[in-house]
């Protein structure tokens, strides 16, 4: 099954005097989030400015597009395409004129149903523009007849199925949807303006909220469309089907550490992984180090429950980009060794444990074994910080299809053979959910670790997808 996936982040600001710097400092610290297009809309005397680009946020928003977002209300986007559509036409946030006005929006997630949608839509004789399944949203609302945007929107989202967390602006108001499994996260806090009064702003993620000094407030809930226009804040369900199953790589590789992500310190979980798989699958080496920056808090974990010393055995070059150009095929492995470089000092004559959040295709870490090796490492144990990545995501997150998943077709000593380690082992599922919250007391059992399971979704760790999946 072939889907739009695209991993993004939303930001919205609603009557704050620098509405737009907010949404550009907001974008700037979830960048992480999508590297491929950056945009940002604002409300200016009734109507939308926009400036959307490709690239990186500080590269698409110099001061001159700043200034000429005017206006109190904004919102924003950054975007990583996942089907190489890496095309203007598909940045957002998305805009169109429609009957009762202009209407943006910013999507975070995925419609599994998109296909369908739009072949429906196209029969009907709509045109659309990209390749996005953002753009069924606002085709869909174009033939609601209601003259009350948020009843439009209400209107819509029964039909949508799968995974986001929405931001609209329309010329009145600032609407922020969930969908009923909070597979996204999305997030509310509260800034002063000039003013004195409360200024609204919306995130992907609380780390946004840092960065612009402003106080969290709250997740948005899942099944639940809060907006605020004049009159003020509004909240309601706007579906009582809640099936909660919220995305546990959020916690594993996605956001950002220093985030809350519902309700949870990602730092404090993925050094939790790391305490859980030292317990389930301790071994006796002389170091413990990360693989650079990913793996960090688990290895930091892993080494204190474990005892073992941690060590930065491998160092990061930060100012590596995307792409370089790389020198004659003499040079072995050189994707990796651009921005991984062993310590020798650190590795030389000792048996190492190598933590990382994941193992996907397996080819990175062999690379690393490598090089772990050629710095002298006497044993070399590879530790992750999650189960086996056995199923593709079909809700936002960019995972290979299941024939590129190595974990899907081979066994755990096949694996461990393939990328030439002493040992491996992964984090188990109990694990993983007792990490993220509400564990189980060793040997008993508990459950509020069953209900923490199904809270989250982990698909792509044990396959069972929460949604019906459509070709």
């Amino acid at each position: 099954m072939k889907t739009w996936r695209e991993e993004c982040a939303v930001f919205g600001a609603w009557n704050h005097e620098e509405a737009a710097r907010l949404a550009y400092l907001g974008l700037y610290a979830m960048q992480h989030r999508g590297q491929e297009s950056a945009g940002i809309v604002s409300l200016h005397a009734g109507e939308h400015r926009v400036h959307k680009g490709l690239g990186l946020v500080v590269d698409v928003f110099k001061e001159p597009e700043l200034c000429e977002l005017k206006g109190r209300v904004s919102i924003g986007h950054v975007r990583y395409s996942t089907t190489g559509e890496n095309r203007i036409v598909n940045a957002q946030p998305m805009v169109a004129g429609l009957l009762n006005g202009p209407v943006a929006i910013a999507h975070n997630g995925n419609l599994v149903n998109a296909k369908i949608i739009r072949k429906k839509l196209q029969a009907q004789g709509a045109i659309f523009q990209g390749t996005n399944d953002t753009e069924c949203v606002l085709h869909l609302i174009s033939h609601i007849s209601s003259d009350d945007f948020v009843t439009s929107v209400k209107s819509v989202l029964p039909q949508l199925e799968g995974a986001f967390s929405f931001v609209f602006l329309s010329h009145r108001e600032m609407v922020c949807v969930r969908d009923r499994y909070g597979f996204r996260p999305l997030v509310l806090g509260k800034k002063k303006n000039d003013q004195g009064e409360d200024a609204w702003v919306v995130a992907s993620e609380t780390c946004a909220f840092d960065l612009i000094d402003a106080q969290y407030v709250r997740e948005i809930e899942p099944g639940e469309i809060f907006w605020v226009d004049e009159k003020g804040a509004h909240s309601e369900k706007w579906t009582h089907s809640i099936h909660s199953a919220k995305c546990v790589f959020e916690h594993v590789y996605f956001s950002r550490p220093d985030s809350v992500v519902f309700g949870q310190s990602v730092y404090e979980s993925r050094k939790a992984f790391g305490r859980w798989l030292a317990k389930e699958s301790g071994v006796a080496a002389d170091v413990v180090i990360p693989v650079p920056d990913s793996g960090v808090p688990a290895a930091i974990g892993y080494s204190a429950e474990s005892g073992i010393p941690f060590e930065f055995g491998i160092i990061r070059n930060h100012y590596v980009g995307r792409t370089f150009i790389q020198p004659h095929q003499s040079v072995r492995d050189i994707g990796v060794k651009i921005k991984l470089n062993p310590q020798r000092a650190v590795l030389s004559g000792k048996k190492v444990i190598v933590v990382d959040d994941s193992l996907v295709r397996g080819t990175t870490s062999q690379k690393i074994v490598r090089l772990i090796r050629q710095a002298g490492a006497k044993e070399i144990h590879v530790r992750i910080a999650s189960p086996p990545t056995v199923g593709p995501c079909y809700y936002g997150v960019d995972t290979p299809q299941k024939s590129q998943l190595i974990a899907a077709h081979q066994s755990l000593e096949e694996i461990r053979a393939f990328i030439e380690a002493d040992s491996l082992a992964y984090l188990s599922l109990d694990g993983l959910f007792s990490a993220v919250g509400e564990g189980r007391e060793e040997g008993r059992e508990n459950n509020a670790l069953k209900n923490k399971e199904k809270s989250y979704c982990a698909a792509c760790f044990n396959g069972e997808y929460p949604t019906p999946l459509f070709e």
